[in-house]
């Protein structure tokens, strides 16, 4: 039976999660720089139709720091777990798709469709640019301060003055803090979707923001490429941050792969 998460949400095994709505279920997952609030512009037109679940990663927002090695699989089956889905759709950003890619190949009875925005997917060899290089030195270092400034200079094209700016740069502000604090505890097995996307079929939706990283839009297209259920678009007026730029367009886009 669905359990009810009703008010300001509930806590399972550390994470903050909510359930809105009624209807078949669709869980959202965010990226790494940010946190359930991603989805603020999104909930309410999807949850019309559906309940919608969504979570702070672990770490993250209103969620607990890790405190010993953990997967992001693992936290997506203990929510889905808790709340008492046995299937659901899945819509997840940068590192919520990568997760979600991976929860499909590890529980695929588990996963009616999928709907990758800006996505990443485990084992993609990223290029080493000086700004993924800064990146990577500023969490390595500590550096909260430097590490919102080059996630917004690097995921962020549109700006601050661009919709969304303001909740943007307040999420990844805070959770620059949390990310460098926790760092020690954040262990991630290695996973490897990138061989075995062939082997997804399930109805899957793929969209990247035209001011997005330029490597998203390549592994875009991988995904249309070797996913034999997905098809997809770029967005003209996004960039990574898609649910805070475009809401509306891509609530419509998302209800009509859901339906």
């Amino acid at each position: 039976m669905l359990r009810r998460v009703t008010g300001h949400g509930e806590r399972v095994g550390g994470l903050w999660l909510e359930v809105t709505g009624s209807g078949e279920p669709v869980v959202l997952l965010h990226g790494a720089g940010t946190d359930s609030r991603l989805w603020d512009g999104v909930v309410p037109a999807l949850a019309r139709r559906h309940t919608v679940i969504r979570y702070d990663g672990r770490g993250l927002g209103r969620s607990d720091d890790p405190t010993r090695p953990y997967r992001d699989v693992d936290d997506l089956r203990a929510v889905l777990d808790y709340v008492g889905v046995d299937r659901a759709a899945l819509v997840g950003l940068s590192m919520g798709g990568e997760a979600t890619l991976d929860f499909a190949l590890a529980e695929p009875d588990r996963v009616t469709s999928l709907a990758l925005v800006g996505t990443s997917v485990s084992g993609w060899d990223w290029p080493r640019t000086p700004e993924l290089a800064a990146y990577d030195q500023a969490r390595r270092d500590g550096d909260a301060d430097l590490l919102a400034t080059l996630e917004l200079d690097i995921w962020a094209g549109l700006g601050s003055g661009s919709p969304g700016g303001a909740l943007i740069e307040r999420m990844v502000t805070d959770n620059a803090r949390r990310r460098v604090g926790a760092e020690a505890y954040a262990l991630f097995p290695d996973e490897d979707a990138l061989p075995r996307l062939a082997t997804i079929a399930v109805p899957t939706l793929v969209l990247w923001g035209v001011h997005d990283h330029p490597e998203i839009g390549v592994i875009a297209r991988r995904l249309l490429a070797e996913m034999p259920g997905a098809t997809g678009e770029p967005v003209p007026d996004g960039d990574h941050y898609l649910p805070l730029r475009t809401p509306g367009h891509l609530s419509e886009l998302l209800l009509q792969h859901l339906a």
